[in-house]
């Protein structure tokens, strides 16, 4: 694991192996760590979209400027992890999921050695990444905060008779015939008091998923007393087409990921 030094006196780790899976392909990621923080650093893990079935780890959705999710989260200060995951195209869930908690598990194991704080973990996904951030979030006990971008999350809502939706590809069959398997894929059916702060950024405009699957997530995490913000954009589609400032979306989200993942103050409780 040998970073090549950046400009601003960071480090970037390019094509890490972080599993192996026996009859898969090796699954890597990039890590991105800023300059002169004097000290461990939190990390966000940034989970690409594609429906499941396509995507790249290297690549924001063409509506976005390349590399500025990236870029405004390292110029806050944060670490930022792009993952890969195996699509539905070559396993079925939870193999998606169990990826991700792979790359969570090898960024803790290896945190000291990459500069990284494992106890300041934030995940951020788009469309199908989203998703998995939220399951990630809401599964595990590891994760300081999420950020969702457009996601599904009740499989159960979205072309539930369809046996070659993205969700059905997901899952191996229509969720309407595999309710057991959907609700297990559905972000909704995990929701706890102990889910940690959650953000929904969604368009208004979006007809691939509505924004309805953002908000259906909100009220249950505020219902089990979690703390969660959405965000409508209006007239907006998927990927926030027609949004005209994106920009902004960005540092909202980069500052709330900012906010809770900063060190902690101690209380008395803590002593």
């Amino acid at each position: 694991m040998t970073p090549r030094p950046t400009a601003t006196g960071g480090a970037h780790y390019e094509g890490i192996s972080f599993s192996l899976p026996t009859g898969y392909r090796p699954l890597q990621l990039d890590l991105h760590v800023p300059g002169g923080a004097g000290g461990p650093v939190p990390v966000v893990v940034w989970i690409h979209g594609g429906a499941f079935w396509s995507g790249d780890r290297r690549y924001l959705p063409d509506t976005m400027a390349a590399g500025s999710v990236f870029e405004a989260l390292l110029d806050a200060g944060l670490a930022v992890a792009t993952i890969d995951y195996r699509l539905s195209g070559e396993i079925l869930f939870p193999g998606q999921l169990d990826d991700v908690l792979a790359a969570l598990r090898y960024l803790r194991t290896f945190a000291g050695t990459l500069g990284l704080d494992p106890g300041r973990i934030g995940v951020w996904g788009e469309s199908a990444g989203g998703t998995l951030a939220a399951l990630a979030a809401l599964t595990t006990q590891d994760i300081s905060a999420a950020v969702l971008w457009y996601p599904l999350t009740d499989l159960s809502t979205v072309d539930p008779d369809s046996t070659d939706s993205p969700e059905a590809r997901l899952i191996g069959g229509a969720p309407a015939r595999l309710p057991e398997q959907a609700a297990r894929a559905s972000p909704v059916s995990h929701v706890s008091p102990s889910a940690p702060p959650f953000l929904l950024v969604h368009g208004t405009a979006d007809t691939l998923l509505p924004a309805e699957q953002s908000e259906r997530l909100h009220h249950s995490l505020l219902r089990a007393g979690a703390r969660s913000e959405f965000v409508p954009v209006e007239g907006a589609g998927h990927c926030f087409a027609d949004c005209d400032d994106i920009t902004a979306l960005i540092t909202r989200s980069v500052d709330f990921l900012r906010g809770e993942l900063a060190p902690r103050a101690r209380t008395a409780t803590d002593t």
